[in-house]
Order: structure tokens, then sequence, then C-alpha cells
């Protein structure tokens, strides 16, 4: 590596010898320009040259666009750079180029995209390298989490904006508390990092009513943040940074939250209303709290709900056909905090009451029906986006990664 940045170096002074000579010679005898030589590497093919800067650091890759036009012309090469996003960013890359093929025009989102447009990856790098980190907080009716936006997993979590001060708390209060102690747990200063804050599907309806109070949490989200100095604010709902993030901006998003369940048709970004949010009276807490019922009927009690949940989290699933599945032998342990436990037929019953409430004595639309209810409203919509849009489906919340569920 040092041999080759000496070349590099040895190939700066060299092409600035050249320069002087060709100046002073052409006073004399002009000539057609010639492109500018690589120096020591002239006699390397472009394809190996390439393998060899892929082996630097980007920030030293950068640097040679100050050698020459010959360097800055080779070390641009968008290849190249989509490389180092790849190798530097592995876990982002079909995000990044997803939002800035999709999301970079703003809001609201192109309803055809004529082309795809072309992405300077050197551009992007450099923007990412720039731009600081952001801060994540995630909403939510049960407990909200956050982090930062480059890691896998939140940092943390802690009870909900709603939870801060009593009913007589103005809601910039409670926000103004809520935002100061995540900042606290997070040990960062508000007017260092831009902040994402997804809020909580509610208000579901197209009503003017309805309309009123989303406006007025986000008015009041942006004022307490921006009164704590936070540099900029993206709030959007939980439904369509889900879609965002499995690189969509069009189609069907199932959000399994604390108390209901959610079914929001999106088109091109904006939560479509006025085709109508299906939602199911059956969430997490529902299934936590069924899990328990039926381990109390075999005797076993808890201590804490929190083991409760553990416990749906590692052995429960969703069976793929649940009446041959009560024939089988589904026995799991687990080890959790209050001792080791075993399921059955627990493991997969209770996923199921979201496809037959009736198991939990709930007379609520089962999910297939809302997801399959949706549908119907889409396709008698006909709106511009075709026939297609709806047809994407994504799950989220923590409930839905429930293995099988989306198989």
């Amino acid at each position: 590596m040092a041999m080759l940045l000496r070349k590099l170096r040895d190939s700066a002074s060299s092409l600035k010898q050249r320069s002087t000579t060709s100046s002073s010679s052409s006073r004399s005898h002009p000539s057609p320009p010639l492109p500018l030589p690589l120096g020591s590497f002239d006699s390397l093919p472009t394809e190996l040259l390439l393998k060899i800067i892929r082996l630097l650091d980007p920030k030293q890759v950068a640097k040679l666009c100050i050698v020459c036009k010959s360097w800055r012309s080779l070390v641009s090469d968008n290849q190249l750079w989509a490389y180092f996003l790849q190798t530097y960013q592995p876990l982002h890359f079909d995000s990044i180029l997803f939002s800035e093929i999709n999301l970079t025009s703003g809001y609201p989102l192109p309803i055809f995209v004529n082309q795809t447009p072309r992405v300077s990856f050197k551009q992007v790098y450099g923007q990412r390298e720039r731009v600081p980190p952001a801060v994540i907080i995630d909403g939510g009716s049960g407990y909200c989490k956050f982090g930062w936006n480059k890691d896998e997993r939140p940092l943390g979590r802690t009870a909900t904006f709603l939870e801060f001060g009593n009913v007589e708390t103005p809601i910039y209060t409670r926000l103004r508390h809520f935002f100061g102690t995540v900042y606290g747990r997070m040990k960062v200063k508000p007017s260092c990092q831009p902040v994402v804050v997804s809020l909580p599907l509610c208000h579901y309806d197209d009503t003017n009513s309805a309309k009123a109070s989303r406006h007025q949490l986000k008015e009041a989200i942006c004022s307490a943040l921006f009164d704590m100095n936070v540099p900029s604010v993206c709030a959007l709902n939980q439904a369509t940074l889900a879609l965002f993030a499995a690189n969509q901006t069009s189609g069907i998003v199932v959000n399994i939250g604390f108390q209901v369940t959610s079914v929001v048709p999106i088109l091109n970004g904006k939560v479509m209303r006025k085709i109508g949010v299906e939602v199911v009276g059956l969430g997490a807490l529902k299934l936590t709290g069924f899990l328990r019922e039926q381990m109390q009927q075999s005797n076993i009690y808890f201590e804490s709900l929190y083991t409760v949940r553990t416990l749906k989290e590692k052995l429960c699933y969703v069976a793929y056909d649940y009446e041959a599945e009560l024939l089988k032998d589904t026995h799991a342990s687990f080890e959790a905090v209050e001792g080791k436990f075993t399921l059955s037929k627990e493991r997969f019953q209770t996923g199921e009451i979201l496809f037959q409430p009736r198991l939990a004595g709930m007379r609520a639309m089962s999910l297939h029906h809302a997801i399959a209810l949706c549908m119907d409203h889409c396709h008698s919509a006909d709106l511009a986006g075709g026939s297609d849009w709806f047809k994407t489906v994504v799950l989220s919340g923590g409930s839905a990664c429930l293995p099988g569920l989306a198989g």
C-alpha cells in the first residue's frame, strides 16, 4: 500500500514536469491536446488499476482527484463507489439505492417514473460521510423504542409520551419531557443530530376532525423538537416508514401494534384513507395475554408479563396448517429468568388467534379477511397507480416476526 501511494506521488510530480515541458514546446509547435497520462500506471489496464484502487480507503481514493484530470476521471467510476458503499455500508446498500431513486424528489412522490435516474454513488458516499447519524424515535401505543439509524437494533425503550404527565398536562409539555428523557438516555445533545420520528397510527378515518388531530400532533412534535434546537425533523407514520424500509413506495402495510392491528393501503407514500384503513382489535398485548391464560390453565403462573412476552418471542410460531399441527408433538423449552418453561400447543395457538379470534373468545375480523377486504377496496377504487400496487403486502410490528406468519 505504501509503495502504491509512493508511485502516485511520483506520478503527480512527473505530470508536473511533463505539463511544464509541453507548455514550452507548444509555443513553437502547437499540437492537438492529448489525454493526461497516469504516470507510472500508464501500462496497467483500467480494470486492473480499478482493482488496485479498491484496496485503498475511500478517503485516500477521493484524494486522488487532485492529482490530475485523468486520475479524477478514473476514481469517479460509478461502480467503484458502489463497491465502497456495499463494502462499508453492506446492510444499507439496497435502502440507499431505493431512497436515491425513489425518495430524493421529496413529497409527494411522483406517480410514475419514466426512467430510472442515474445515481452518482461517489456523491452519495460523500453526503453520507458528511451527514451525522440520525436519531430514530419509534413511537407506539405500548412503549417507545429509540436508537441510531446506522444500528441494526434499538438502543433502548421507554414509555410513550402519553404516559408523561397526566390527563391535564398539555401535549407540548408531555412531548418536551418525553424527548428530554430519550436524549438523556442516549447521552446525546439534541442540537447535534437530525431526528426521525415515527408517528403512531391513530385517527384512521378521513374526516376533518381526524385530519386536524393528526396535524395537531405533528405540529406539537416538531415544535417541541425545534425548541430543543434539533437541526432537522422528519415525522412520518409507522406504516409509511415500514413500507419504505421494505424498499417499496406502494402497497398494503399490516402493522401488528401493541393493542390493535392495522391494515393500511399506501399509494406513492401516501396513506389512502379514502379507501379505508382496516382495524382489527387484536394486537401484541392480546397475544401475550392469551399465552398467559393458556399456561395458567396448565397451572403455570408468572410473576412478570415480561417473561410471557419473552416466551412468545422465543417459542411461538404460526402453523401453516392448524388442524394438522394439532396432531404433532410440538414440545419446546426455554430457560427464562424465572426458570425453565416448556410449551406445546400453546406455541402455535397463540399466533392462530390472529386468524381465528374465536379461539380467544373474541368477536373480531380475522387478519386474512381484513387484508382481503382492503385489497377489494383498493381494486374497486381504480386509482392511477395501476392494478398491482396493492398486491405488495408488508408486515410490521414485533409480533409480525413470528415464524410462519409471512409464509
